[in-house]
């Protein structure tokens, strides 16, 4: 494509990531674009091998084993899943196109194959969606953080969910079981996610001070995990990155939908308690903190 009244103005060229959705389909200007030739295939099978050593990298034990057995899946796989495009994640962009116009690039999965794989969707109440909409412009925008650790962190949220909906179901039950392995894996799930998909750029200097804290095993929050230190604002993270996360495992579809019933429960529950569990004011980090966002210090 390119404008005729423009003579400044060079081509560009769609280039379609093999394994995205078409709505990923990027117009690029030619400078971004390389020949095809022996040497810069050389290069593009050298991303390739660099990103799937970060997707490894990035990829954790993702539940429990009776968890991926009995809701998971009998098989479930290290999961990743693509961010917000302002959140900072350690998850690997797909490479620019190595050839002129519409180019295929090699991904990660085969595409049939992700789009034979069973949905997740997760009821969010409009609550909450409102509550993530002003989540992200207040650190984003506004340069703010929510207080961690949390007056309400999401293990108390957890637990009290727990002991809730516990009260409905039968001690010993398979109902039982699930939903306790259910919230394992939830708790699992975050601490191993927070610090690669589920925090935006401003959020991270924050995060390095928790970590550091929790991992030197001195002071107050010894022995405690992120679950303990971070509040449901960043719970509501995980649930909207769920569908992504849980396409990438090897559930079937008998698995996925029982735990969207289990996970839109719980996101009912939260909606309807807003007050409680969300309710913490964002603060101003300092002027230090915010110089040292901008200089990456």
């Amino acid at each position: 494509m390119k404008d005729p009244n423009d003579k400044k103005d060079g081509y560009s060229y769609r280039v379609h990531y093999k394994g995205w959705k078409n709505t990923w389909d990027d117009w690029v200007p030619q400078e971004r674009l390389r020949k095809f030739t022996d040497e810069n295939k050389e290069l593009a099978s050298n991303l390739k091998k660099d990103m799937d050593a970060q997707r490894r990298a990035t990829t954790g034990k993702p539940l429990p084993a009776s968890t991926k057995k009995r809701v998971y899946g009998s098989d479930a796989a290290g999961s990743s899943a693509r961010g917000s495009e302002d959140r900072s994640s350690v998850a690997p962009q797909p490479p620019k196109g190595t050839k002129r116009g519409r180019t295929e690039v090699e991904g990660i999965d085969k595409e049939e194959d992700f789009i034979r794989r069973p949905a997740v969707r997760i009821v969010i109440p409009e609550t909450l969606k409102t509550i993530l909409v002003d989540d992200w412009e207040k650190v984003t925008k506004d340069s703010k953080l929510a207080p961690v650790p949390s007056q309400t962190p999401i293990s108390q949220f957890l637990n009290d969910y727990q002991n809730y909906e516990g009260q409905y179901r039968r001690p010993g039950s398979a109902d039982a079981d699930i939903l306790e392995e259910v919230i394992a894996g939830i708790k699992e799930y975050f601490n191993k996610s927070l610090g690669r998909i589920l925090l935006y750029r401003f959020e991270r200097q924050q995060f390095y001070e928790v970590h550091k804290q929790i991992e030197s095993g001195h002071g107050e929050h010894a022995g405690k995990s992120l679950c303990d230190m971070y509040g449901c604002e960043h719970l509501l993270r995980l649930f909207v990155s769920m569908p992504d996360l849980i396409a990438h495992t090897n559930m079937d579809q008998q698995s996925v939908s029982r735990l969207r019933e289990e996970l839109s429960k719980m996101t009912q529950f939260l909606g309807k308690r807003v007050d409680k569990y969300i309710s913490n004011p964002y603060e101003h980090p300092g002027q230090d903190y915010s110089d040292g966002v901008k200089t990456g210090a």
